[in-house]
């Protein structure tokens, strides 16, 4: 208990250190990547796009690699507070690129011994998993938008964001199963929770048939359909400035909790909630809001995190 207090004490984020692009007049620090484009729109909310649009946003080793690494300095990034995930081009991802995923099967199948082909199977596994779970781990919440196709290693990314929306000509497929190999980045794991049905769940993942944009609606892989992805996007950035305007510490700890109950009881989860708080209570944000709200003096700013 000792420990994980003092973990929550000292591991605050840091500043991080990038290439520099101002694209917001508070000046805040925006790292590029090689196949994401990062923007900043409106004040402590940052955009994410994948951009191999010339390849469908389809996942390479470079794309693999920049998730985790954006992720991990959103996270250590104290200027962010929300994050915006979306896609380039025609569709948000149509999954595994399958040349690339062909060459690094290929080059481990050509070592012999089948307990060192086995290991280098595992770390590879183990890598792509942690870039994904970099959206679940990042702090921030992040508010995914889909329009056409989300599949395969699409679908594991979006059940790792905290908000899911789609546009109308949107379409989810758990693809894994089609291609020879179980889903092993997350959405074994995720799906069902996101949704609340093991059976749903199930069939997805077992037929790989195709998910509409109002299926994903009625079973509650997303929670709002958009005609377009304009409109998806515009009120993405809406909600997200609302969630940008609260308190960092606040909502911080509200998605830390969240992460943290939904694999463990109610009584785990409670006493998390307690150990956060016991540090976040003496936090000047709750003087702040209690001062606004009592005095209908609108929103208080709050120092970043």
């Amino acid at each position: 208990m000792a420990s994980f207090i003092k973990s929550i004490i000292f591991n605050q984020p840091k500043k991080v250190a990038s290439t520099l692009l101002r694209t917001y007049s508070a000046k805040a620090d925006v790292t590029q990547y090689e196949t994401l484009a990062v923007s900043v729109p409106k004040k402590n909310v940052f955009h994410v796009e994948l951009n191999r649009p010339d390849k469908l946003n389809t996942f390479n080793e470079a794309l693999w690699q920049d998730l985790g690494a954006c992720f991990k300095a959103l996270h250590e990034n104290p200027e962010c507070r929300v994050v915006v995930l979306s896609g380039r081009g025609k569709h948000f991802t149509a999954g595994i690129d399958l040349k690339s995923l062909l060459s690094g099967f290929t080059k481990i199948n050509e070592v012999e011994d089948a307990a060192r082909k086995a290991r280098l199977f595992y770390e590879l596994v183990k890598r792509f998993q942690t870039y994904i779970t970099a959206v679940e781990d990042c702090t921030k919440p992040v508010l995914n938008v889909v329009h056409q196709a989300c599949i395969g290693a699409g679908v594991n990314l979006t059940t790792a964001a905290d908000i899911r929306y789609c546009t109308e000509d949107a379409w989810f497929q758990v693809k894994e199963v089609q291609i020879g190999l179980a889903g092993d980045v997350g959405v074994l794991q995720r799906l069902p929770k996101v949704i609340g049905s093991a059976s749903v769940a199930r069939e997805l993942c077992y037929t790989a048939r195709k998910v509409t944009a109002q299926e994903a609606l009625s079973i509650g892989l997303v929670s709002r359909v958009f005609p377009d992805k304009d409109a998806a996007i515009t009120e993405a950035l809406n909600v997200a400035e609302t969630i940008a305007s609260m308190s960092p510490v606040a909502v911080q700890a509200t998605k830390q909790n969240l992460v943290y109950s939904q694999d463990r009881t109610v009584a785990e989860g409670l006493e998390h909630i307690c150990l956060i708080n016991a540090i976040n209570h003496q936090s000047e944000d709750i003087t702040k809001a209690a001062i606004a709200q009592a005095t209908k003096s609108g929103q208080p700013e709050f120092d970043d995190l």
